[in-house]
């Protein structure tokens, strides 16, 4: 028994230090010295304090801010402990009634934009954290945000291009527009 157990106690302690203790240094070491920001949580400062991450969603409600995607975690809107999806189906009566509450709720407060409304607008993202919207969703709050603000909606609209980002490497993805920082650009305007 001892010519077993002994062997097998120390190739628990050494698996247990190689994978438990070394690995995860290495791989964190080398993550903040290749991607320190991304490490970091790739959060979002301002005055050296930090305001949100560039990858998680906030719940911007004010008119005169853009808005982001639905959440659809619980039990409060963009809890990243609680990533997930709503899991309601497309034929799913709850989702239909959660997409024309949406609807309705962006018609109320910008009663004036008969455009059709951009479908990231009124669905959550697999996640529910998504800190993007699409050019198009951007482009849709444009003329309550330049109201709201008392901006000419030209200043606006050029806002929302520069903030656009293209798809990753050029070919994956759509292009997109981060919410958070957007409305950090638009505060900025003087």
């Amino acid at each position: 028994m001892k010519n077993i157990l002994r062997p097998a106690l120390v190739l628990f302690c050494a698996l247990t230090l190689l994978t438990g203790v070394a690995y995860p240094l290495l791989v964190t070491g080398l993550a903040r010295s290749l991607f320190p920001a991304q490490a970091a949580g790739s959060l979002v400062l301002r005055d050296g304090k930090p305001i949100g991450s560039s990858l998680i969603g906030q719940n911007f409600s004010d008119p005169k801010h853009f808005w982001g995607r639905p959440s659809a975690t619980s039990p409060m809107a963009y809890n990243a402990t609680s990533s997930s999806g709503s899991n309601l189906g497309p034929l799913n009566p709850a989702l239909t009634d959660a997409i024309k509450g949406r609807i309705d709720a962006l018609r109320a407060v910008d009663p004036g934009n008969t455009a059709p409304v951009p479908v990231d607008l009124v669905t959550a993202s697999a996640s529910g954290l998504d800190p993007h919207i699409s050019p198009a969703a951007a482009r849709y709050q444009v003329a309550r945000v330049a109201k709201a603000r008392g901006l000419p909606v030209e200043r606006v609209q050029s806002l929302v291009e520069q903030q656009v980002e293209g798809p990753l490497w050029g070919v994956l993805g759509e292009p997109q527009v981060n919410v958070l920082r957007l409305n950090l650009a638009l505060q900025a305007l003087r």
